[in-house]
């Protein structure tokens, strides 16, 4: 673990070097980046009330990497996320573990507003995940599971806040590297596969927005209809970020997750199994450097 969250460290360290280089030296790179720490504690002493002490920390990095020259466009998103929480009794689990990149080249038509683009998106996590209370049983783990999404469309940039991308035929593929996780079915998989491929319509909307002074919001969803097994029901990745400036190093950052696919089945009580939706939420204080 440590070895991976120090390579991944070095990776983010030379994109964010040679993108500054670009920039400087052909006046076509725009970078820009985030990284920020928070952190959460509750602590009770003869609390009449109840309660439990805990303490968590969540570290999150952003990276955007950009070219633009003439009619052509090169968006490039890097995030990483990884976050623990300790509560007296219990062991330390994940509060939050996330590898995201996203890149999407667009080629300008006659109408300034619209491009011809091609989209690249890639999602895993660092560490394993375990049937928490339970830390020895694993269910998910690096590359397990992986999803990769290409998309070929129209996208409608109105402005730098806006983007609204439109792909009539991409395709969606899901890996699970880890055998014993696969076991009967997971991610949407059928028994024993490591691998499944989905062909449909795809739409993206991300959009940014400053709500008051040195508050600002970004959000994106995706949604996914394959055409080829129940085109109705639509898989869905929202992602809500609230970024609350407090001075030049310390920030209040507001993080929410929401995921549907209708192939994913979530353990209920018992031996059942359903389809539900996922939601996470994050909220801390901590500081934040922006360069």
């Amino acid at each position: 673990m440590k070895r991976l969250i120090l390579v991944l460290t070095i990776v983010c360290a030379t994109l964010v070097t040679l993108a500054q280089e670009k920039n400087d030296s052909t006046k076509v790179w725009k970078t820009n980046g985030n990284f920020s720490i928070n952190f959460n504690e509750a602590t009770f002493s003869n609390w009449l009330a109840g309660g439990t002490n805990s303490l968590s920390g969540v570290a999150l990095f952003d990276l955007n990497f950009d070219y633009k020259k003439d009619k052509n466009s090169w968006e490039n998103f890097f995030h990483l996320g990884y976050g623990l929480q300790k509560e007296d009794g219990n062991d330390v689990i994940k509060s939050e573990d996330k590898i995201e990149f996203n890149s999407k080249y667009g080629r300008q038509t006659k109408n300034e507003k619209i491009f011809i683009s091609g989209l690249f998106n890639f999602r895993t996590q660092m560490a394993n995940g375990y049937e928490y209370p339970d830390t020895e049983t694993r269910i998910s783990g690096l590359f397990a599971p992986a999803y990769f999404s290409l998309a070929l469309g129209i996208d409608y940039k109105p402005s730098d806040k806006l983007s609204l991308f439109l792909s009539p035929m991409s395709g969606k593929f899901t890996v699970v590297s880890d055998n014993d996780i696969v076991g009967d079915g997971a991610f949407g998989l059928d028994k024993g596969e490591n691998f499944r491929s989905e062909m449909g319509a795809f739409f993206k909307a991300e959009a940014k927005a400053k709500l008051v002074e040195n508050v600002d919001l970004t959000t994106k969803i995706d949604l996914f209809s394959n055409y080829l097994e129940e085109p109705q029901n639509i898989d869905v990745n929202w992602d809500l970020t609230i970024n609350m400036k407090i001075n030049g190093f310390l920030s209040a950052n507001f993080i929410s997750s929401l995921l549907y696919d209708h192939d994913v089945l979530i353990p209920l009580e018992g031996d059942k199994v359903g389809r539900r939706i996922q939601f996470k939420h994050l909220f801390g204080v901590g500081l934040n450097y922006k360069f």
